[in-house]
Order: structure tokens, then C-alpha cells, then sequence
């Protein structure tokens, strides 16, 4: 346990926890919506914050979630209105995006390759007590809308005709999930990596998904999976000396894998039990209300 007494394994445990918690939490609604990959893009779009932050003597992490919030937003923006040429739109600005903060970081006097690479990848050593502090910041943020306000954030996710009948602002929950997404990146960037920080808000979801049929048992159990893998990847690679995004994303596979192995036999005494009880079930269906029916299972 000696590495608890080294002041930047301190930040980077600090880091690592505060990116377990927001990456699964903002990831379960990027998941419910079919928006798995949406992270991959706004770590794009974040690198050229990342530059512009290198080029104006500024906080890299600030000027990275400015710019990320801006790119989430009009990605939000493209995915409502966007109609033949979304796609389009989309990958010109995952891709200038990335290659923005390339150039800005060689332009400017204090940026290099070697920057670049820990914001791209991670890294344990680069973690300084100004960027625990902004990351503490940004994820209490995400924390309080995921949390706070779940149970509409959910119905959107699920369902945004149902969710707009029932009177929820369907357009500003819509943009609230992609800003806490973009800031989500950002507070991961110095620990996993901005090319790897899309899985982290993804893997975890998925392997809670093979144990939990309910909303909020998944949220449970993915937090504590992301938090228990960028814990154990940070650990790992101070003693293995690898790359802390890297090993953290391997690990959150692993237990994926592991956990889809163990609830196979479950899944399937599951679906014995549901033909077996098929009959009596559509009985039951037709005095269900379909606004229940619509919003499936909604366990919070």
C-alpha cells in the first residue's frame, strides 16, 4: 500500500473514482437511447479545447469542457433536425474536431506530442491538484443531473413521443444529457484516456444489463463496476507500469465477458419461465393500461 503515500497516486485514485461514478452514470441513458458511441465523438470534439487551452496559457480541462459542451450541443442539434445530411454533419465535426487539437497543440509553446498523448490515452503522473479540483467539480455536477433527475431523463430516454405527451421538456432534457455527456468526457480524460472514455460510459452499462432487468439496478450496478474497474486498472498500472486508460477499459471488458458467461444459465431459466407462463401473461397484458406498457420497466 505504499502508493497511497505518493501525492500523485493520491490525485489519480481521487481522478479514478470520480470517473467511475459519472462515466456509467451518464452512459446508462446514452445506452437506453442508442447512443453508445456518442462519447467516441465528443472526445473528438474535445481535443481541440485540449488545443486551445495549450495555445492560450489556459486550463486544458476547462477549455476542453467549454468546447465539448458546445460540440455536444450541436450534435444534439444535428441528431433533432438533421435529416439526410446529419451523418455528414456529424463526421465533419468528429473530425475536425480531433484534427483542430492536433494542430493547435504543435502551435502553441508549451504543447507537444507528449501533451497530446496523455489526454488522448491518460495518465497517472500528469493528474495535478488543479485538474482533481476541476474534475471534482465537474462530476458533482454530473452526479446531481443523473441522479436528480432520473426518473424524467429515463422517460426520455425511453420513449420521447410518451415523454412529450406527458408534458416533460423532450428538447432541454435532450441537450441536458448531451452537456453532462461532454462534461463526462472531460472529467475522464486525464484517467482513461479522451479515445478511450466512450467505453468506460458504455462497458460497464452493458455488463450491469446482463444481471438487472430494472432501471435502477442497473444504474447501481454499473457505477459500482465502473468504479471498482478504474480503481483496480489505476493500481495495476503503477505496479505493472502500463497505460492506465488502456488497462482500465481491458478490465471493464473482462468482468463484461465474465458476467455474460455467469447470467447465461440465468437468461435462460428466464425464458423457460416466460413461455411456461406465456398464456396467463397475455391475459394479464389486455387489462394493463398501454401508458405502462409503453414506458416497460420502469423500476427506480
Amino acid at each position: 500500500m505504499e502508493f497511497l503515500q505518493l501525492e500523485f497516486m493520491q490525485r489519480a485514485l481521487l481522478a479514478a473514482v470520480l470517473v467511475g461514478i459519472t462515466a456509467p452514470a451518464v452512459g446508462v441513458y446514452l445506452v437506453q437511447r442508442r447512443q453508445a458511441l456518442m462519447g467516441d465523438g465528443i472526445g473528438h470534439v474535445a481535443m481541440t479545447g485540449v488545443g486551445l487551452g495549450f495555445l492560450l496559457s489556459w486550463s486544458p480541462v476547462w477549455m476542453a469542457t467549454l468546447v465539448a459542451i458546445v460540440g455536444s450541443v450541436a450534435m444534439e442539434l444535428i441528431r433533432a433536425y438533421g435529416k439526410t445530411r446529419g451523418d455528414l454533419a456529424l463526421a465533419l465535426l468528429f473530425y475536425g474536431g480531433m484534427a483542430g487539437g492536433v494542430l493547435l497543440i504543435n502551435l502553441s509553446p508549451t504543447g507537444s506530442n507528449a501533451n497530446l498523448s496523455s489526454y488522448l490515452f491518460g495518465s497517472l503522473t500528469t493528474v495535478s491538484r488543479e485538474d482533481v479540483t476541476a474534475i471534482s467539480i465537474l462530476a458533482a455536477f454530473v452526479v446531481l443531473v443523473t441522479v436528480g433527475l432520473r426518473r424524467q431523463l429515463f422517460a426520455v430516454s425511453q420513449d420521447e413521443e410518451f415523454a412529450r405527451v406527458t408534458g416533460l421538456p423532450v428538447r432541454a432534457l435532450n441537450l441536458l444529457v448531451a452537456v453532462t455527456a461532454a462534461v463526462t468526457v472531460t472529467v475522464a480524460m486525464r484517467v482513461v484516456g479522451l479515445l478511450l472514455v466512450s467505453a468506460l460510459m458504455v462497458v460497464p452499462v452493458a455488463a450491469a444489463q446482463q444481471l438487472s432487468r430494472s432501471f435502477r439496478t442497473t444504474f447501481a450496478l454499473a457505477v459500482v463496476i465502473g468504479t471498482g474497474t478504474t480503481l483496480t486498472g489505476t493500481i495495476t498500472s503503477y505496479y505493472q507500469d502500463l497505460p492506465p486508460g488502456a488497462t482500465i477499459v481491458l478490465l471493464a471488458i473482462a468482468v463484461f465477458v465474465l458476467l455474460t458467461v455467469l447470467a447465461t444459465p440465468l437468461a435462460r431459466r428466464r425464458a423457460r419461465a416466460a413461455e411456461a407462463a406465456a398464456p396467463s401473461s397475455a391475459e394479464c397484458d389486455m387489462a394493463v393500461p398501454a401508458t405502462r406498457r409503453a414506458t416497460g420497466d420502469a423500476t427506480f
